[in-house]
């Protein structure tokens, strides 16, 4: 596969070149008709991702909830490549100008990257976000997924390339390998002859170890320990739909809640109704000592892993504290800087946990599942960035751009 996957580099390589110097209004054309061309191919794709399921009938349902795709997930699929044809191109734009004591005239503009690599598990429409987004903002992208959705991302691949190709674009912007085994990922970690950067997206697991095993550039998109917090001064209502929300929509995805702090002050008046609600909706409960009296039997002591675990499932754990300081204090020493919620009607808490909680996204009365480049209006996401360099957050088109300086002068040299 080294040889291959040099000349899959080569390609990309190559079609980057051209698509830095493609026009807005083309990238924009050539996503409308890859967005139609999901519609039209839907029962091929379907049928793919059937292939991928029936070969993934062991895996635990949270994994085959991230692979399964539906009529509407395909929809949603075009309609977020639509999205990013309606968003201003990046390339191209200025960041600052100004003139030097010299008389040059410096201008910092936004060009792409390159070509980007993304290794990700098995979420076929990852596929479809990351060739959408690396190709409006221009550059070429490889796509290893994990081997759980290979018919699909093949299929999903095929479809994008035969739209490219159809426009006498490069179709090398887009490329899926076909061989998801370990030893493929390690060298694709490692091809910095042709990768600019490289972009994890999963589970903390893969991520480290690409984090650890890569010498190319990595962009670091992080696991989900998120966090609702419920004040003191909570609406008990409010509070209740958004842990429903946060837990229970969607549970195998980064932006669900893993933890619930909640003031020791009204803990008694909150906890069992809301235990009771969750018991319902098939979550189970573990908590801290002081959970464990108010609630009983029926909560599942919590380890100090717990604390620490992202669950991606119906499990919550749940810890009663003394304060919003106490809860700023456990999120920011458990959380993995991804997404955290308080709840409260004390606008001066609400102003300290917005400062003083250290994450990509902070939320003040709302659902930890709005980390998203869609529900944030990007039209899709390359991933959540939960480092601190170049990119942090729900990562869209500018964030897949860097910066050159375009110098201008007259003749001037250094003295």
């Amino acid at each position: 596969m080294t040889a291959e996957l040099e000349q899959i580099g080569k390609q990309a390589q190559a079609a980057a070149f051209k698509l830095g110097q493609l026009a807005t209004t083309a990238k924009n054309q050539v996503l409308q008709a890859m967005a139609q061309a999901l519609r039209t191919e839907q029962t091929a794709i379907l049928t793919a991702n059937q292939q991928d399921l029936l070969a993934a009938d062991n895996l635990p349902q949270k994994f085959i909830d991230r692979l399964r795709l539906t009529s509407e997930r395909i929809e949603q699929m075009a309609q977020g490549m639509e999205q990013v044809a309606t968003l201003p191109d990046p390339v191209g734009t200025v960041e600052r100008g100004w003139v030097n004591h010299a008389g040059l005239r410096i201008v910092q503009q936004h060009v792409p990257l390159g070509v980007v690599g993304i290794i990700y598990e098995a979420r076929p429409n990852v596929t479809v976000d990351a060739a959408a987004l690396c190709f409006k903002s221009g550059n070429a992208v490889i796509l290893r997924g994990g081997k759980e959705a290979l018919q699909t991302n093949l299929k999903l691949g095929a479809v994008m390339r035969q739209v490219l190709a159809d426009f006498k674009q490069p179709v090398n912007a887009i490329q899926v390998i076909s061989d998801p085994s370990h030893e493929t990922a390690k060298r694709l970690m490692q091809l910095t002859k042709y990768l600019d950067v490289l972009i994890p997206r999963g589970s903390s697991r893969l991520i480290q170890a690409v984090v650890k095993q890569a010498t190319v550039p990595v962009i670091e998109t992080g696991a989900g320990n998120c966090h609702v917090y419920v004040d003191e001064s909570a609406d008990f209502a409010m509070a209740e739909n958004i842990i429903l929300n946060a837990k229970c929509q969607r549970p195998s995805v980064c932006n669900s809640m893993e933890k619930l702090l909640v003031h020791e002050k009204i803990a008694a008046a909150f906890l069992p109704e809301l235990a009771n609600k969750l018991r319902t909706a098939g979550v189970e409960l573990r908590g801290d000592e002081k959970v464990q009296q108010l609630l009983g039997s029926t909560i599942v002591p919590a380890t100090a892993a717990d604390w620490d675990t992202e669950y991606n499932d119906l499990i919550l754990a749940i810890k009663i504290v003394p304060s919003l300081t106490a809860a700023i204090s456990h999120i920011n020493q458990h959380g993995t800087k991804h997404s955290e919620t308080i709840v409260t009607q004390n606008y001066e808490n609400s102003e300290h946990f917005l400062t003083a909680v250290d994450a990509a996204a902070v939320y003040v009365n709302a659902s930890t599942r709005f980390t998203d480049g869609f529900e944030y209006g990007f039209g899709a996401e390359i991933g959540i960035s939960t480092q601190k360099l170049h990119a942090r957050g729900p990562m869209g088109l500018p964030e897949l751009t860097t910066t050159k300086y375009l110098v201008r002068g007259n003749g001037q040299i250094r003295k």
